[in-house]
């Protein structure tokens, strides 16, 4: 079945790169082939530079240290971070290709090396001359006189004069049986091999030498994978520390912002930066459960399921107010994230629909991280949401409240097949959805997602038409 979903997923200062995704039951599968290095469009080029440039706008009167630490917090969230990630698992790929080739070569190596055992222990009892084909055939005269085609073979034994007369009219019978029952296709090339013994173990110690001599190769060249690999994560974590380290130093100097621009870009920029502290330590985590039906659409609950959910990152620094928050949704505060326990059946007045936690979500995918995302919050949610389109009727029935209003902490529901501002367009069967982290002063939302379509899980990017979506609230 077909999933697809055209996605925005990597920001470059703002551009995202479009990448194609699906999000099916959950599920969100790559259908974009292999990263492929490129040179930046004029038109990239172009927004890069104005999104820096406006970035830069909104810290006039900032002291140049704190803006430079705004400004290289930014790169690292929008350039630096995500080239290396991919670097990283370009090189992870090439790694387990590379292993996997060693590997397929050295049990070719093995199979050839007992070939050769068994036709040495053959010769030394029945010698190098001995007919392998006229051995095989004679068996399955043999085991003909078990089965429906045993007057046929007494014909044959009556009507031969001399063995090779019996041997050779057996194969024409063989023949015929083989042709119309497609069976014995290895009995066929058996009878078809004319090498004698001793040609044929010398053919067998040539192959040998070549499986050798390739499999050193590969292994090499699989160890040399490797150790580009380590050298690229090494990198990549390299850069995530420096992350974090500016985060921190910027957490601890916002005091020092006062327009309101500035502790808006402060924000964003921060929040970007802990959405990818968020990826490092899931993908960090050991415990992390996989559905093993992740290519199936969730629909109802599956009685079988038994199966621990993955574990939510670190909690996150509950959200601070935010003033823009316009529209109140029900008067509910979100000064604060929520007041469910994770795992709560019955939360702000009604059945949250959560019965096995996030087990029934597939690994890495929207409908997990939204489920992750929402209990790290202490807000209700269920188990059984279904697919991305579906939170919203899934919610209303159990007596959430939706709503067309953003708020930090909502559940954004992506219908099927909607378009969002000309960059993607929801998957036409499932739909998508995401958490709401932010909403910008100019009325679009910063949000948090999963999907294996994207480089990181979670991956984050800014939607503009936020009044277009549904929200999933308390």
């Amino acid at each position: 079945m077909s999933r697809k979903m055209t996605r925005q997923v990597r920001p470059i200062v703002g551009l995202m790169l479009a990448s194609a995704m699906f999000c099916a039951g959950g599920v969100a599968v790559v259908a974009a082939p292999a990263p492929q290095a490129h040179a930046v469009s004029m038109s990239e080029y172009q927004a890069k530079v104005s999104n820096h440039a406006k970035l830069k706008s909104q810290l006039v009167g900032v002291s140049s240290d704190l803006a430079d630490t705004i400004l290289q917090l930014a790169d690292l969230n929008d350039n630096q971070i995500p080239a290396a990630v991919e670097a990283a698992e370009s090189a992870q790929q090439a790694a387990e290709q590379a292993q996997s080739l060693a590997e397929a070569t050295t049990q070719r190596l093995q199979a050839a090396q007992q070939d050769k055992a068994n036709l040495e222990e053959q010769i030394k009892q029945t010698g190098s001359d001995y007919d392998d084909a006229k051995a095989a055939v004679a068996q399955l005269a043999r085991e003909s006189f078990h089965g429906s085609s045993t007057s046929d073979v007494l014909d044959f034994v009556t009507d031969s004069t001399t063995a090779d007369d019996f041997v050779n009219k057996m194969q024409s019978q063989a023949a015929v049986t083989r042709s119309e029952s497609n069976a014995a296709t290895d009995a066929a090339n058996e009878l078809n091999t004319s090498m004698n013994r001793k040609d044929r173990l010398g053919a067998i110690e040539q192959k040998i030498t070549q499986l050798k001599e390739q499999a050193d190769q590969q292994a090499a060249s699989a160890q040399q994978a490797a150790s580009e690999a380590s050298a690229k994560q090494t990198a990549l974590q390299k850069l995530r520390d420096e992350g974090t380290a500016k985060r921190e130093k910027l957490e601890s100097q916002k005091s020092q912002l006062t327009t309101q621009s500035a502790k808006e870009a402060a924000d964003i920029v921060a929040m970007k930066s802990q959405i990818d502290s968020w990826n490092n330590q899931y993908n960090n985590s050991n415990n992390a459960a996989v559905n093993p039906n992740n290519n199936q659409q969730q629909s109802r609950p599956n009685n079988n399921t038994n199966y621990n959910p993955a574990p939510a990152p670190a909690p996150a620094p509950a959200p601070t107010p935010n003033n823009n928050n316009s529209g109140g949704a029900g008067g509910m505060n979100y000064a604060v994230p929520g007041n469910c326990p994770a795992g709560s059946g019955y939360c702000y007045g009604h059945n949250t629909g959560n019965t096995v936690g996030g087990a029934a979500y597939p690994s890495r995918q929207c409908t997990l991280w939204a489920y992750l995302r929402r209990s790290q919050l202490s807000l209700p949610v269920g188990s059984y949401m279904g697919n991305g389109a579906d939170w919203a009727n899934t919610a209303r029935g159990l007596g959430y409240l939706v709503n067309n209003t953003p708020h930090v902490g909502a559940a954004m529901v992506f219908a099927r097949g909607q378009s969002v501002g000309g960059h993607w367009t929801a998957d036409w069967q499932y739909g998508h959805v995401a958490v709401v982290e932010r909403v910008n002063a100019d009325g679009s939302v910063l949000i948090s997602e999963g999907g294996t379509g994207f480089a990181t899980f979670p991956a984050w990017e800014t939607i503009s038409n936020a009044g277009a979506y549904q929200y999933v609230h308390y």
